[in-house]
Parts: structure tokens; sequence; C-alpha cells
């Protein structure tokens, strides 16, 4: 193989996987690139069952930073969760989304400690956008007054069937 050929071969590898990673790191990732587990909420102290959701995990900052920005809608009983390495003082926003949310903050034991209604903000700059903060190893983004509709409250513990 001539060094012309190799040098051409080089740039072709380093340009597709050049590309590859960038649209990796733009969050351009297809819903079947997430793990997806259950998440069961369940109520404090009676250990009633209020909701059961189908999420996609979300445990790269990559993955995190794009969030449910790139997905059209939710089902009913679909969202996202957020994993990080360990628990802190989070702030969400709604960058470039298509339809609202309610965004739970859950600590590392998964006791719910914040719950926001997130609407859009179509006009909003990066610097304006509401920032939705709380306490939390996980964050769990599921459908508009969903929280509402299964009496989720602050204090009740969501449950990850991975973690169980």
């Amino acid at each position: 193989m001539s060094s012309q050929t190799l040098l051409a071969a080089i740039a072709a590898v380093l340009l597709l996987t050049a590309g590859g990673v960038a649209a990796y790191d733009l969050g351009y990732l297809s819903e079947g690139e997430y793990e997806r587990t259950t998440v069961t909420v369940v109520d404090d102290p009676s250990c009633e069952t209020l909701a059961t959701v189908d999420v996609r995990v979300s445990d790269t900052f990559e993955k995190r930073y794009t969030g449910l920005s790139d997905t059209a809608s939710l089902g009913s009983n679909e969202g996202m969760l957020f994993v990080h390495d360990s628990e802190g003082q989070r702030a969400y926003v709604m960058r470039d989304m298509a339809f609202p949310i309610d965004i739970v903050f859950a600590d590392a034991n998964g006791t719910i400690t914040a719950i926001h209604h997130a609407t859009l903000e179509p006009n909003a700059s990066e610097g304006q956008l509401t920032r939705y903060e709380g306490t939390g190893k996980y964050v769990l983004e599921v459908p508009y007054q969903y929280t509402s509709d299964h009496g989720i409250e602050v204090g009740d513990e969501i449950r990850i069937e991975s973690e169980e």
C-alpha cells in the first residue's frame, strides 16, 4: 500500500471517528442508545405504589446535558432518569424542550426532595431559562402534572429496578 493510500485511509477513519464523537458530544443519541429500567414511586409511610415509570437512563454528562430535548413527547408512564455519581445540589433547565414536564429530585436513598412543574419557555435564551433546583443523586423527569395526578409528594420514595 502506498503512503498516500495509507494516509487517505487514516484520514477517512479519523474523519468518521470525529464525526461520530461530535454527534455523541452534541447529544444526537437515538432512544435506542439509552439503557432502560423501571422506576416505582412509593408512598411514605404506607409503602403503597403510586406509579410505575418506564425510563431511559441518562448517566453520562452528554446524556444528562441533552436530556429530553431531542424527544418529541412522552407516553403516559414514560420518563427519563438522570443518575449522578453522588448526591448534590442540582439545577435543571428546559433547554430546547417540545413539551412541559415534572422534574423530581431524589436523594441517594431515593427519597424525593423536590418536585417542579416545568413549563415551556419558547423565547428564553440559555441564560434566561428557569433553573429548577433540588438536592439529589437522581432526577426523574415525567409528563407534566404526572406527580399531581398520581399523588406523588416530597418525602415519597423512588425505587429503581436495577438497584432494588
